[in-house]
């Protein structure tokens, strides 16, 4: 085990090296903006957080490419309802409603197995010591290392929160139909910019979803006498095949046809052939400021790459719970 865990660590002094990112100071500094959060909180308390949690990522990986995107979605519907504080986790009881029966996430979010695992883990490691909302900002990166993507030096520190918001998760995550004005509005709430929205936007490069996520686009296109003018006629006509099945609300789609579990710019290659799955996704190239980013992501691989990274600092950062806010759970289905 202890050999394993080298390797793991090994290939993520790799990956940090390999992406020429820069290195962040001990106190957190986002563009500019100082946070509690720092690079190696756990370094004395858990030094071998980090390679444990990439071993678990790695295996889950292994066995199922989709789950690189599902980690990362987890990690972005956390932050985007009341901050990264894993209260995405928290299941129901019997006088408590959590967020995983919001409509954003019903059927929808997994990968709540993995995390588990990894956290039982730990507990076996480091009791008590590493929180189940530091879990999930890691194992995103982890994911999207291992889909090729960049790497970055993820700030830890966050402690785990004591409740949850069913309601904030129905208003707060962004929609697949969202046009940009609301997609703007979401990120802008949370403290997050135009560019990083497109950037983020980035990691439905990877992933799947489900017919009902798009399916307008294609009742409208089959009841018009002309094409959708946002999607390319090949891609719609073989979307309007795969959701014509019976259980169509329940078939998968690929988020990106062409390179569908690698991290890489080709999200943003189809939005410029109108082949973007999602309206929220084909939005990007009809708004001029959106556009603007997006082509350069298509012209320069690496400037997505570096935005991406930042951007997803960024939203790590979100009204995180430190110090002797929230609790570190044992169990990151419920509270101590």
């Amino acid at each position: 085990m202890g050999i394993y865990l080298a390797s793991c660590l090994l290939m993520l002094k790799l990956a940090v090296a390999l992406g020429s990112i820069a290195n962040v100071s001990n106190e957190a500094c986002i563009d500019g903006v100082d946070g509690p959060l720092r690079v190696n909180a756990y370094q004395d308390s858990c030094p071998d957080v980090e390679p444990i949690i990439f071993s678990w990522v790695q295996k889950a990986v292994s066995q199922d490419s989709r789950m690189a995107a599902s980690l990362l979605r987890l990690h972005f519907h956390d932050c985007f309802v009341n901050g990264c504080d894993a209260s995405v986790l928290l299941d129901d009881t019997a006088d408590f409603i959590g967020e995983k029966t919001a409509a954003p996430n019903l059927n929808s979010l997994r990968g709540f197995d993995v995390i588990d695992a990894i956290k039982s883990d730990l507990e076996s490691f480091c009791p008590e010591t590493i929180s189940c909302a530091d879990i999930l900002a890691v194992a995103a990166r982890d994911s999207v290392i291992l889909s090729g993507g960049p790497s970055w030096e993820v700030q830890t520190g966050r402690r785990d929160s004591l409740s949850a918001s069913k309601g904030a998760a129905n208003n707060n995550i962004p929609g697949p139909n969202s046009n940009v004005a609301t997609l703007l509005a979401s990120f802008q709430n949370v403290g997050l910019s135009l560019q990083d929205m497109v950037a983020l936007s980035g990691a439905h490069t990877m992933g799947k979803a489900r017919c009902s996520t798009f399916m307008s686009r294609l009742q409208s296109s089959s009841s018009s006498n002309s094409n959708d003018v946002e999607m390319d006629e090949r891609f719609l006509s073989s979307l309007q095949q795969l959701c014509s099945q019976a259980d169509a609300n329940q078939t998968l789609a690929r988020l990106d046809l062409v390179t569908p579990s690698t991290f890489d710019n080709q999200y943003f290659v189809n939005l410029i052939s109108k082949e973007g799955l999602l309206a929220s996704d084909q939005a990007l190239v009809d708004d001029d400021g959106t556009r603007q980013i997006v082509e350069s992501y298509v012209e320069d691989p690496f400037t997505f790459f570096e935005d991406f990274r930042r951007s997803m600092l960024r939203m790590g950062s979100i009204q995180v719970l430190t110090g002797k806010d929230g609790e570190i759970r044992r169990n990151c289905r419920s509270v101590n």
